[in-house]
């Protein structure tokens, strides 16, 4: 099956808000919650894609790398768990804890968020600034599962050094690829 691309929201669009039920620690976090000083981060993962698995040490490397730096971080998986059960709300907490994810790891059964925010693959990134506004969306890298180049994150890193040196971040964003989110049918 051929790789599902993002959607590429306009720039400058406002962070939709949600609530969701974190299943590492059990709360429901809103964007208020997961936002930080200088930029947010929302990624849109799952736990089986091939192409997520690709980038999980990455996603790790990057929260290490800008945690402490004022950018908050937060991953969402939108999948159907009935259809996709490895993607379920407790597999999902196995995984992150396996894992050792150092952000939330939200589950959003209605679908809504992925909806609100347009997106369309796993992994899907959508970087906001200060303000909340978009500032980059689209892929970590060049690197996917098979292609043979390595997994440096330089895209999405060069955009948080971008924000948090008060610079435009660089244009020719790319659409990320990867699985297609599972939406129910009929919805």
């Amino acid at each position: 099956m051929a790789p599902t691309p993002s959607s590429m929201l306009a720039l400058g669009t406002p962070a939709p808000d949600f609530s969701l039920p974190d299943t590492l620690g059990g709360q429901s976090l809103g964007l208020s919650d997961v936002r930080a000083e200088y930029a947010t981060l929302v990624m849109f993962i799952c736990n089986h894609c091939p192409y997520v698995k690709h980038v999980n040490a990455e996603l790790l490397r990057l929260a290490r790398d800008y945690q402490g730096r004022g950018v908050g971080f937060v991953a969402i998986s939108s999948n159907d768990a009935l259809a996709y059960p490895e993607d379920a709300p407790d597999r999902m907490a196995e995984a992150g804890r396996a894992l050792g994810y150092p952000f939330p790891y939200l589950y959003d059964q209605s679908q809504d968020v992925a909806r609100a925010y347009e997106a369309a693959c796993t992994p899907d990134f959508f970087l906001f600034d200060a303000g909340l506004r978009l500032a980059y969306r689209g892929r970590l890298d060049d690197s996917t599962p098979g292609n043979g180049r390595p997994v440096t994150g330089a895209e999405l890193r060069a955009a948080l050094e971008a924000l948090l040196a008060g610079r435009p971040v660089p244009g020719g964003q790319q659409p990320s690829l990867g699985c297609s989110i599972k939406f129910r049918k009929g919805s």
